[in-house]
């Protein structure tokens, strides 16, 4: 059969000097009806240029060279007008963040209805109709009651359900997934995967999956194109790439990505591969059992007792008492100096409000926290800024967490003034300037704002602000969920290169169970508030007791 989309020699560059500003060189490849096409690459490989160039929406400013053809029609010899009846309707996209790409005014229901209505000869009452069928078809629960609900009142996975009900339909011929479950829970991404491949099979339609997991692209799709700064460095089957990578970049995402059989003392990064330097030392059972007879030896850092966190307790007027909820319920463990404790569950499940409530971010509603053997539950105002110099937080999205008017090294020095750490300013930014280097920043990244950084290097940030106070315990919360897998292994091996230099102590919050496994020692799997399993961290892999458990292993991306 003739492919439905030929992309021929496309390059594509933005601006006046468009050998210097190409992003995509010279990219070729074919899609086939019914086939699942996968596009992966890191952040700035030009994956989503290449199918923002496929659906018109690049800017004005772009150069574009080479052929697009979707059913013999020539896209880029396309009028905007005659784009409009394609666009959504033969060709559709999932996009990145359902969040930014939903209308937070306006009701689930009716932006889906909306495209309907654009390209349908229906009326309001049909589309309402076909709008239900579809939430029903995408798994949503409670689908009538959806269609009146606004975006910020779903899920994260719920609301990239209906971001998959817009994208299919008008029945389109290809589906366009741009990284559709990236920050999604293991347990989330595969029911996702699992239903795309099932709309697939019934609506035969054609789809191209973006991301950066090469794992994630083995379980759904047929063929595999690898994109490495601009350009196709290997493509074919997806068995023949993940079984046998000619391209060492290829190698590179294979690997970065821990794995679950054994723990490499280094995570190799594309670095490595490209230069051929890669350290393939595993961190041995014995070795890992000798360093935790030594930690447990001791009396522990951190002890929570019973510690419950309630929402919305308060009496309402007109209403009465409502009904607690419990985001935090009688949760009780030990954390020792040195060691590393995983904390995984689905969204919701009460980790991240867990951790805010042993930095004092959120108040406790019942139990005790000891610190040191000192109960910390209630601190005074100059308790618990002695407390928050020595327990610290490297937070989810380091750009929001940054101050976005001043430069970084200012940031850096913020809370050392605050804790009158060090003597004078000059002293402050020498010791700044030496943790830029530690974190594999430079000494120049000290006057740049973070809108100038990467994604990486604003996680490398992150970090040195935090451990520029010296704390002995971190909580790490989603501190790489959104990272490409290999800045992802070298932000991990930088935390455990430090954990080793400075004997930091880690809590480890994460909806990743393969980056879990890798750095915990000890694991805690929470579920509505409660915890449903503690214990060695290798064990529970092995062998999980609880039924919850079980299913977020089996949700891991296992690969071919």
């Amino acid at each position: 059969m003739e492919p439905i989309l030929k992309v021929q020699n496309l390059s594509i560059s933005f601006g006046s000097n468009t050998e210097l500003n190409k992003v995509v060189n010279d990219v070729s490849f074919e899609l086939n009806q019914q086939q699942i096409l996968g596009i992966v690459g890191e952040s700035g490989s030009g994956k989503s240029v290449t199918a923002l160039a496929i659906l018109g929406l690049l800017p004005k400013n772009s150069v574009i060279t080479g052929s697009i053809l979707f059913d013999n029609t020539n896209l880029q010899t396309t009028s905007e007008k005659d784009f409009q009846k394609i666009r959504g309707n033969k060709i559709s996209m999932i996009f990145q963040e359902p969040m930014s790409s939903l209308n937070p005014s306006l009701t689930c229901g009716y932006q889906v209805q909306e495209i309907l209505l654009q390209h349908k000869k229906i009326s309001k009452k049909e589309a309402k109709k076909l709008v239900i069928e579809l939430f029903n078809k995408v798994k949503l629960p409670r689908a009538e009651t959806m269609y009146g609900q606004y975006p910020h009142q779903l899920s994260g996975g719920q609301k990239q359900r209906v971001m998959i009900a817009i994208a299919i339909a008008c029945k389109p011929q290809i589906l366009i997934a741009d990284e559709p479950t990236t920050a999604l829970d293991v347990t989330i991404q595969k029911e996702i995967i699992e239903l795309l491949k099932e709309l697939q099979q019934e609506t035969e339609m054609s789809i191209i999956f973006i991301t950066h997991d090469l794992a994630l692209v083995s379980e759904i799709t047929d063929t595999v194109l690898v994109m490495y700064q601009g350009k196709v460095v290997e493509q074919g089957n997806v068995n023949q790439v993940f079984k046998h990578p000619v391209h060492n970049y290829t190698k590179a995402l294979i690997n970065s990505k821990p794995n679950l059989k054994e723990r490499l003392k280094m995570l190799p990064t594309v670095k490595d591969f490209i230069e051929n330097k890669v350290d393939d030392e595993v961190y041995t059972k014995e070795q890992r059992a000798k360093f935790h007879a030594k930690i447990y030896a001791e009396r522990p850092l951190l002890e929570v007792k019973n510690v419950a966190t309630y929402f919305n307790t308060e009496k309402h007027f007109f209403f009465g008492k409502t009904s607690p909820v419990k985001a935090v319920d009688e949760v009780s463990f030990q954390l020792f100096e040195g060691e590393t404790l995983g904390l995984v569950g689905e969204s919701g499940c009460g980790k991240t409000t867990l951790g805010r409530t042993i930095l004092h971010l959120e108040k406790a509603t019942k139990g005790q926290i000891f610190y040191k053997q000192k109960d910390v539950t209630n601190l005074s105002k100059k308790e618990l800024k002695d407390f928050r110099k020595e327990v610290q937080i490297i937070f989810q999205d380091p750009f929001s967490s940054l101050n976005p008017r001043i430069p970084v090294g200012e940031a850096l020095m913020e809370p050392m003034k605050v804790h009158g750490i060090l003597n004078s300013s000059e002293e402050r930014k020498k010791h700044v300037f030496e943790l830029l280097e530690r974190v594999g920043l430079q000494a120049e990244h000290f006057y740049r704002y973070p809108h100038e950084f990467s994604g990486g290097q604003r996680q490398r940030i992150g970090i040195a602000r935090t451990i520029v106070l010296k704390p002995k315990l971190i909580i790490c919360d989603e501190s790489v969920s959104a990272l490409d897998v290999s800045v992802q292994a070298q932000v991990l091996n930088l935390l455990n290169e430090l954990k080793a230099i400075f004997g930091f102590t880690y809590i480890f919050i994460s909806h990743d169970l393969a980056v879990v496994k890798y750095m915990a020692d000890q694991l805690l799997v929470m579920n509505n508030g409660k915890i449903e399993e503690i214990g060695d961290a290798d064990t529970i892999y092995e062998s999980p007791k609880t039924a919850y458990a079980q299913k977020l292993i089996d949700a891991i991306p296992k690969g071919i």
